[in-house]
């Protein structure tokens, strides 16, 4: 039985295709036309699903969309009448919208697709809340969504249990944790449904001094996590912006410009809105605990993406166990539709596969007590030396490596065909050990394997990889290879086995969902009088390059049995090094998606300053005269962010 689920027309259009129960495709839109966020009708993701899975469009059996789009244009057009006659503008240019395209999602699919079988609509955060448990490795767990709105709900609360989920509350539009966040993304001069993780990453140079004055006049915060807005402070009830002419003089002056420079004002906004929301994510967690009676939470919607948020969570202690959905914004939608057909409407069991040595199943964690490697340099020798053995998550997301993947032959053709580098494979033991050499060496490599990710984050088939303990490696992968703001920290790859000598996390984060603070025996000394972005050039730890200005670290931890080409380039990075630590930021620049194809990876490795590229076995070394001789040139060339 073959189900295809769909989620567009909002932001980050997918397309996902579950087979039997398990989901073998899912990519995003954007990959493929190149439009970062993507929101139109899937057509290139759709086709690549079907084409992977070696079946047409007669052999769909459902499609399932991620929303009930006649339940959002109610939930529109009350809005609009309600703020009447501030929203009819809005309303004007919306309304002719959904009148030819988004009402008539049914017709659309059924002629684009040349599908005449059935069609399924679960509400949008029935379909998050499907993406967050039934991958889970949970029989049972509390489920928690969060997100600007669906239909009319902006988060739920519910219980997973076997095949079945119920969503037993919901918060409603207008009051969304996921559009007050987006209100300060907005008002701190950053692009809103793209921007807030860069908020996210601009709260630790500032002090959270405006928290009273939100929790005092913009929300009503109940002890549940429940909360009202005060919506006089703000303008996306009717559709003309983020905020009004009140949330200025509320918070000093009007909004930042996008690309202007950064003021203490800014830091000390995103420091605020971001402890606001860890307490609202932490009330409603405990709140879920409460009504769930659950050990185990499932996250998923927007909001799940912050992940200084969900460490706070696993650190609160509130839940034994916590998954989050790697693709837990829209994109994520489409699995969540696609699973929420195959198990409640067609009614099919849900088997686990159960987890091998770790807490996961609901047992006791499984650690072994082993020496670190001899191989291991004498300033990583110090320390703990608790360790994982072969564990990791079993999860349905299959490491969220759902993408398409090119071949040795693939990869060969588009090298000969394109380019003037020749270039011949080596084996697997030596291009890793090229690899791990360039960048001990301190070069930036763009890494190319398998099976590109799904969701918002490289997870080691479509990276730009770099040495963690270089001084200069933050800097040089911002403003010379990603071309973005120079405050943006970088998440670090370490292996499975040795995440709790390098960082205070006690469990896998294979998804980079998780914060948590580099180990204390790597810190070093730093003068906590230093502020605001002079607190950038501090050296922190003995990994500066992925210790953030706080102490703290976006982690993903690699399974070998989930990637294990990843795995065996930290292993050999770490014979080499000592260190199993990798810099692992996406495959892109600023304005662009992730890379998907050759094509694509060739493009960024040539118009930026990245030294190698590694695409399969071929391990290409950048020509001098191929040297990009100002790279910040290149921004204009690219899509605003």
């Amino acid at each position: 039985m073959h189900i295809l689920g769909i989620s567009c027309y909002y932001h980050d259009a997918a397309a996902a295709l579950v087979s039997d129960g398990k989901l073998v495709a899912a990519a995003q839109e954007e990959r493929f036309t190149r439009i970062k966020h993507d929101q139109n009708y899937p057509e290139h993701a759709i086709t690549w699903c079907l084409e992977h899975a070696g079946i047409t469009v007669s052999d769909l059996d459902a499609v399932s969309f991620y929303d009930k789009p006649f339940l959002k244009f109610e939930r529109i057009l009350e809005t609009y009448l309600a703020y009447a006659p501030v929203g009819i503008r809005s309303a004007w240019k919306a309304l002719p919208v959904w009148i030819k395209q988004k009402l008539w999602i049914s017709e659309h699919i059924r002629t684009e697709l040349g599908y005449d079988g059935e069609l399924f609509y679960p509400e949008h955060h029935e379909s998050h809340a499907a993406s967050a448990f039934f991958p889970s490795p949970f029989q049972e767990s509390a489920i928690l969504t969060m997100d600007g709105v669906g239909e009319w709900a902006t988060s739920s609360i519910g219980k997973g249990r076997d095949n079945r989920i119920l969503l037993h509350q919901e918060l409603h539009f207008p009051h969304s944790l996921g559009l007050l966040y987006s209100a300060f993304t907005y008002f701190t001069g950053f692009r809103v449904n793209s921007g807030e993780y860069k908020v996210m990453g601009l709260a630790p140079y500032g002090k959270p001094v405006y928290r009273d004055r939100i929790l005092d006049e913009l929300i009503d915060l109940r002890d549940d996590g429940s909360f009202r807005m005060n919506m006089r402070y703000f303008g996306y009830g009717s559709g003309l912006r983020m905020t009004n002419r009140r949330f200025s003089r509320l918070f000093d002056g009007p909004p930042r410009k996008p690309e202007s420079p950064l003021t203490r004002r800014e830091m000390d906004l995103a420091a605020s809105i971001q402890s606001v929301t860890e307490e609202i994510m932490i009330r409603m967690a405990r709140h879920a605990r409460d009504t769930s009676g659950s050990k185990n939470l499932c996250l998923a919607g927007g909001v799940a993406l912050n992940c200084v948020g969900n460490g706070k969570i696993l650190r609160e202690g509130i839940f034994d166990n916590i998954w989050i959905q790697p693709a837990a914004g829209d994109a994520g939608g489409a699995v969540g539709a696609a699973l929420m057909a195959w198990y409640h409407h067609f009614d099919q069991p849900r088997l686990l596969d159960g987890v091998e040595g770790s807490e996961w199943n609901g047992g006791e964690r499984r650690s072994d007590s082993t020496d670190v490697s001899e191989n291991s340099s004498a300033s990583y020798k110090s320390g703990g030396n608790q360790k994982y053995g072969s564990i990791g998550i079993s999860d349905g997301m299959n490491g969220a490596l759902l993408g398409p993947a090119y071949d040795t032959e693939a990869i060969s053709a588009f090298l000969k065909s394109n380019t003037d580098y020749l270039v011949e494979p080596a084996n697997d033991k030596e291009m890793l050990v090229r690899t791990a050499g360039h960048l001990a060496d301190g070069r930036v490599v763009g890494w190319f394997q398998g099976r590109m990710e799904f969701g918002p984050r490289a997870l080691g088939n479509r990276s730009i990889l770099g040495d963690p303990r270089s001084e200069k490696m933050q800097k040089t992968l911002n403003l010379k290879i990603k071309y973005r703001e120079s405050f943006r920290p970088f998440a670090p790859s370490v292996t499975v086995e040795k995440v709790q000598e390098f960082f205070e996390l006690d469990r896998p984060s294979p998804y980079m969902l998780l914060v948590a603070d580099v180990a204390h025996r790597l810190r070093r000394p730093v003068d906590d009088a230093v502020e605001g972005l002079d607190k950038l050039y501090q050296i922190r730890s003995e990994l500066p390059a992925i210790t953030h200005v706080d102490g703290s670290a976006r982690i993903q931890t690699v399974d070998s049995r989930t990637n294990p080409l990843y795995h065996a380039l930290l292993s050999a990075f770490e014979e080499r090094t000592g260190c199993p630590v990798l810099i692992n930021t996406s495959f892109n620049v600023r304005g662009e998606p992730i890379v998907c194809t050759p094509a694509d990876a060739w493009r960024c490795f040539m118009r930026t300053d990245m030294d190698v590229l590694v695409m399969d076995r071929f391990v290409i070394e950048k020509r001098p005269v191929d040297r990009v001789a100002d790279p910040t040139e290149t921004i204009a060339s690219l899509q605003p962010d």
